[in-house]
């Protein structure tokens, strides 16, 4: 059974940086989207999120869950060492949602409206860049379980350049899969080529970003290339997310959406599951040691009694997910966001 509830966990983890990450880059677009086509994007922005952008936090909530029951003690460290960007996380996520609701919502227009939209596109910026940063805190060695300050303990860790490499690119891969999937939103040839140029734009950046990983990783002394390269899963991961670059990019060019936005995600998850299995059984890397999932495992009936509450939850949850997504997108344009079709 403990295999199921770690399933689980890298399940969550992973749907939440497709489903959430896509979320926080309709903000990351906005943000970067001239001002004459703001409103178009902030228009198709709400078809494609309003009506599922609170449904894609059930990913994040799945992940705490488990790790809170499952395996406390990887909860209690992240939780204590790494609290300053977990609380800037969580505060940038709950006034992504405000600002959001806020600025469709509020009869009030004028000035307040360009605080709603301030508040939205930065705070989906700097969401998933602490969330990033938190990532690449976990795996880089840099928390000291025996640090004698406060700095040294809560500060230094996250705040080096390797983290911030990792929440610039995971940064980047929400705005591109955010592109990719807008281009389907749009209902004429004028924005899918505007979608299609900001993909590909997105594309290049992740790819720059991901680059200067590596180069921070090197900087620091953090063995990530030996890792990815050390075992043949890793290296198959990433060669299947290479090959699937230009593939991306060739149904992009030729409108063929779904294909690219399957290809999109395929390349993230390949990615994702290169960095897991690198540091597999590990998921905590200290200054002084590791820690592994099956190691900081809670007992067993607590751990049988979690994964079958997860097995049972998904049978209602997922098909209740897909529902909800098909509904809406089937809806008129006006009633919540949805499509005309």
């Amino acid at each position: 059974m403990v295999e199921i509830v770690i399933a689980f966990l890298y399940l969550s983890i992973l749907m939440y940086l497709l489903f959430g990450g896509a979320d926080f880059g309709a903000g990351i677009i906005e943000l970067f989207t001239s001002n004459d086509k703001k409103d178009r994007t902030r228009q198709l922005t709400y078809q494609a999120i309003g009506p599922i952008w609170e449904a894609n936090h059930m990913w994040l909530i799945i992940a705490i869950v488990i790790l809170f029951v499952g395996f406390p003690t990887i909860y209690t460290t992240v939780s204590i060492f790494l609290h300053i960007p977990v609380s800037l996380l969580l505060l940038g996520i709950i006034a992504r949602g405000t600002a959001f609701i806020f600025r469709h919502y509020d009869p009030e227009r004028g000035k307040i409206q360009v605080l709603y939209n301030s508040i939205f596109v930065y705070s989906s910026f700097l969401s998933p860049l602490f969330l990033g940063i938190l990532a690449g805190t976990v795996i880089s060695g840099r928390i000291d379980l025996e640090a004698g300050s406060f700095v040294d303990a809560y500060v230094i860790p996250w705040l080096g350049l390797f983290p911030l490499s990792v929440g610039l690119f995971t940064v980047a891969i929400c705005g591109y899969l955010a592109a990719v999937f807008l281009i389907g939103e749009a209902d004429n040839e004028g924005d899918q080529i505007t979608f299609r140029k900001k993909a590909i734009r997105m594309n290049i950046l992740t790819v720059v970003a991901g680059g200067i990983v590596f180069v921070a990783a090197k900087w620091e002394g953090i063995p990530l290339l030996e890792g990815l390269l050390d075992n043949t899963m890793s290296i198959l991961a990433l060669v299947l997310a290479s090959i699937s670059l230009p593939l991306t990019w060739k149904f992009l060019l030729k409108n063929q959406h779904i294909l690219a936005r399957l290809l999109a995600g395929f390349q993230v998850s390949m990615i994702l599951f290169a960095l897991f299995y690198s540091i597999h059984p590990s998921i905590l890397i200290f200054k002084d040691g590791t820690m592994g999932l099956k190691e900081a495992a809670a007992g067993l009936a607590t751990m049988n009694a979690l994964g079958i509450a997860l097995l049972v939850g998904s049978v209602f949850i997922i098909p209740s997910l897909i529902y909800l997504i098909y509904s809406f997108q089937k809806r008129p344009i006006g009633v919540l966001g949805g499509r005309r079709k």
